[in-house]
């Protein structure tokens, strides 16, 4: 009985205070983020599985592109956010120094690839030379049609396709691992604080019982 409760308290010990983590404008900014690469990932998926030049296909390729403008804007106001308001928690005292370097150079990785890479897919479109279809509106042609010019911003945006993934994974992964392995507070601290407090909670009745 004890023994269970003393891991209750460890557990409770490790669940972040609000001054370790970070602010609800930046939690709901960073999971809309996710839900956007995930909804980007997916209609890509989809397009590739239903084929070019159908009606369908068109459509989500539409809402790729849409989704696409929608992260480059969220993310811009996630970084303003982050210069000018956000609260900032530390690492914890125990992550070494290279660690935190790492995820740092990581994290800026990510954002400068999600703010790179809605404009490369942009621009492949705007030098296709033709109309197309963003948000709720139909966007005349506003370029000539520049094939080479094109073809950068397609190999640009495929290689950003390709390095989003590895980033992401490398990010997902190592919160994972604080999350679960090093229990340090790292993943929790940009977890709502209804799922945090939540897991406390089951956690505690699961120790005492």
């Amino acid at each position: 009985m004890t023994t269970n409760l003393e891991t209750a308290e460890n557990i409770i010990a490790k669940a972040p205070s609000r001054s370790e983590r970070f602010d609800p404008t930046s939690i709901m900014l960073h999971w809309l983020t996710v839900l956007l690469i995930i909804g980007q990932f997916t209609t890509i998926w989809l397009h590739e599985f239903v084929g070019h030049g159908t009606a369908l296909g068109s459509a989500i390729l539409d809402a790729h592109r849409t989704m696409g403008m929608l992260t480059w804007a969220v993310v811009l106001a996630r970084i303003v956010w982050r210069r000018r308001f956000a609260h900032l928690p530390p690492f914890p005292q125990s992550m070494p120094k290279l660690q935190q370097l790492i995820a740092k150079a990581n994290e800026y990785g990510l954002y400068g690839l999600l703010l790179v890479q809605p404009i490369t897919g942009l621009g492949e479109v705007l030098f296709r030379g033709r109309s197309f279809a963003l948000f709720i509106w139909e966007v005349p042609a506003l370029l000539e049609p520049e094939p080479a010019i094109r073809a950068l911003f397609v190999r640009a945006h495929e290689l950003g396709g390709h390095a989003l993934p590895i980033l992401i994974g490398l990010h997902a992964g190592a919160a994972l691992f604080h999350g679960f392995v090093l229990r340090d507070g790292v993943l929790q601290r940009m977890l709502p604080e209804s799922v945090t407090g939540r897991r406390v909670l089951v956690d505690e009745r699961q120790g005492s019982a």
